[in-house]
């Protein structure tokens, strides 16, 4: 029986713009295998799987696939599968959706005409740069920093940011996920700006990364002093995210449109 698929862009209301994640809706769970395929021919930087929670403390189960390897958390294509759920009626409009992840239970929920995630704080502890970062880059730093997942790189001013034209091929040797290159905003409608670059999970760059922002968000408040955020990622197709500081979490909050609906063949 076909499988029902469906290409959201994510953090936008613009179609072709924000962030494309493929959603996957599964009745039972697929193998491992079968998955990584499907992200493989999706060609996407992130293909969701969805499968009803067999237990009372989530509502699905939701894995992400990039074309090459299974990540651990991942904004935007979480984003596109709650759009999808509220969208298709598979979930009623104002219940909150509760995900298992390998990143914990993750709750979202719309508010106030956006929806809303709930993610955890990323920790970032200064370091020197490694050996070929800021070369990759071609970049000189003001800060650079790493969580469990990326680099974290602060540069003078949000120019700096959209004129990147990294080495890609040199950032493929640094063993880490990838590298998020931030600045303070040089327009009044948001408050900083970055790109994200993840060639260690085979994406050059990436539009749009929600699970930066759980780093990002933290760091920028403690230099600006506020918890309520607004961000730009300065990518090709661009895209807004609102961020929450609350301890340990970050809430990350945006839109989404849906630009495809499909039959997978089983």
């Amino acid at each position: 029986m076909p499988l029902p698929l469906y290409q959201v862009d994510a953090f936008t209301t613009v179609p072709f713009q924000g962030n494309p994640a493929a959603v996957c809706v599964l009745d039972v769970p697929r193998p491992e295998a079968w998955m990584q395929a499907v992200a493989m021919e999706m060609n996407l930087s992130e293909t969701a799987f969805l499968v009803p929670h067999a237990g009372a403390d989530a509502d699905y189960d939701l894995r992400w696939f990039t074309p090459r390897v299974e990540v651990d958390l991942c904004g935007h294509a979480t984003l596109a599968s709650a759009h999808t759920l509220w969208e298709s009626q598979r979930v009623a409009a104002g219940k909150p959706i509760r995900f298992a992840t390998r990143s914990g239970v993750l709750t979202t929920v719309q508010r106030d005409g956006l929806i809303e995630m709930d993610f955890p704080a990323s920790s970032i502890d200064k370091m020197s740069p490694p050996a070929g970062l800021l070369e990759a880059l071609g970049v000189a730093a003001e800060f650079v920093g790493k969580t469990r997942f990326d680099y974290l790189v602060q540069v003078a001013n949000a120019g700096m940011v959209r004129a990147l034209t990294p080495d890609f091929g040199a950032l493929r040797k640094l063993p880490v996920r990838g590298v998020m290159v931030t600045a303070r905003s040089d327009h009044v409608a948001h408050d900083f700006v970055s790109r994200f670059f993840g060639t260690g999970a085979g994406i050059d760059e990436d539009p749009v990364t929600g699970s930066a922002h759980c780093a990002l968000g933290p760091y920028w408040q403690a230099r600006l002093g506020k918890s309520e955020l607004r961000a730009y990622q300065a990518s090709a197709r661009g895209g807004e995210v609102r961020v929450r500081v609350a301890g340990a979490r970050v809430l990350l909050g945006g839109q989404a449109v849906t630009v495809m609906t499909a039959a997978l063949a089983a």
